[in-house]
């Protein structure tokens, strides 16, 4: 049996901080959590491991749903070596449990993808946990196509999604689409049936055509405010149906160059406290710094940390992390450090239906959790009880 207590930690739980609280795990699950003062330590085996926290923070483990890379490796390249590398180094800044995000590509392509990732799910994963895929396209469009290949988007087709599902059960997890397109209706209704998140994202789509999808049953954004239809006073577009309506969740890239703070603090007044969830939408380059590179077969120029398409000059996702998403969160748009945990872990645990067991500091729960000093800086990090070692 393997056991851990905590002490002396700022915990923050869904019912608030314990500002002088005490963590036991057991078996890489939370057995308590309790403050200081009513933490009685004849419940521990003696011989239990102790850590004082010192007054850092404690908040669980990020949960990132939109990232496709990191460290020099892309989910769409799997192999085990890659996804050992992606999980290692997102793990190293925070994040315990993650989608592998697959790309626009071609049918073979992405289903090899979903085979590797598969087969990588049912051994041990020794760091971040991989929960499943996020397929963001082919089903988008070319209008919006961001760092995507528009030769390679199509309509909706159903037919492939039923057949990785029947072969690779529960494994898709989230798909992005552009509601407006044909057949788009049919194939969000059976995601919803299928337990899979649909998602807008790189979109035209109207107000109205959001509003008709999310009575389908839409209900997430990928990338608010990024390769969609912007806010018109007189036309709503993608990013109106996502501000105002309570059914819709939204992500947030909070990196400081895809959104600008006011409009993540729009985000914030308009989403809370659910409905929104940070990304880092990381490709390879995280971590590595500039240079040239590859996302989805399309050349990537990093230059200041900004990752670009060389040809066209969109956005291609970033070289983000989730510590550094929380800390600009904290001190750039000026949410509460509890806030921004809920972003980062609750959220996309409800959006994934994993509350119960993921997201938030509670007994029963799995025991993934982030040692935070007061400056934010990241620690110490525990994946199902175990530290991460550096």
């Amino acid at each position: 049996m393997s056991e851990l207590v905590i002490t002396g930690a700022r915990i923050v739980t869904e019912q608030g901080v314990i500002e002088q609280g005490v963590v036991h795990l057991k078996d890489g699950v939370i057995a308590s959590v309790q403050s200081s003062s009513a933490w009685n330590s004849s419940t521990a085996d003696p011989a239990a491991e102790t850590v004082d926290a010192r007054g850092s923070w404690l908040l669980p483990g990020f949960i990132d749903v939109h990232v496709h890379g990191g460290y020099g490796a892309d989910f769409m390249e799997a192999s085990p070596e890659t996804l050992d590398t992606i999980t290692r180094f997102h793990a190293k800044n925070g994040t315990t449990a993650m989608l592998a995000t697959t790309m626009t590509q071609t049918h073979e392509a992405i289903d090899r993808v979903l085979g590797e990732v598969s087969r990588y799910m049912q051994e041990p994963m020794p760091y971040a946990q991989l929960l499943g895929v996020h397929m963001e396209g082919p089903f988008i469009s070319p209008k919006w196509a961001g760092a995507q290949d528009p030769k390679l988007m199509l309509p909706p087709q159903l037919s492939w999604l039923q057949d990785w599902h029947e072969r690779f059960p529960q494994l898709v997890k989230q798909l992005t689409l552009a509601p407006e397109v044909e057949g788009a209706h049919e194939t969000i209704a059976w995601l919803r049936d299928h337990g899979i998140v649909a998602a807008c994202g790189h979109t035209d789509a109207s107000y109205a055509d959001i509003q008709s999808a999310v009575g389908a049953g839409l209900s997430h954004a990928v990338h608010t405010f990024n390769a969609m239809k912007p806010l018109h006073h007189r036309e709503p577009g993608t990013v109106g149906a996502v501000l105002t309506d309570d059914r819709i969740s939204g992500e947030v890239i909070a990196d400081g160059h895809h959104v600008h703070p006011a409009a993540i603090r729009l985000l914030v007044k308009t989403k809370q406290p659910d409905g929104l969830l940070l990304i880092t939408d990381a490709m390879s380059a995280a971590g590595l710094g500039d240079g040239q590179y590859d996302l989805g077969g399309q050349a990537v120029t990093v230059q200041s940390g900004v990752a670009r398409l060389t040809e066209g000059g969109a956005l291609a996702g970033s070289t983000l992390t989730m510590i550094d998403a929380l800390r600009f969160m904290v001190r750039e748009v000026g949410v509460s450090v509890e806030e921004a945990s809920r972003f980062a872990s609750g959220n996309p645990a409800r959006l994934l239906q994993l509350q119960a067991s993921h997201g938030s500091i509670a007994q029963g729960k799995q025991a993934d959790l982030l040692l935070v000093s007061p400056e934010l800086e990241l620690e110490r990090v525990w994946i199902r009880g175990k530290e991460l070692q550096a």
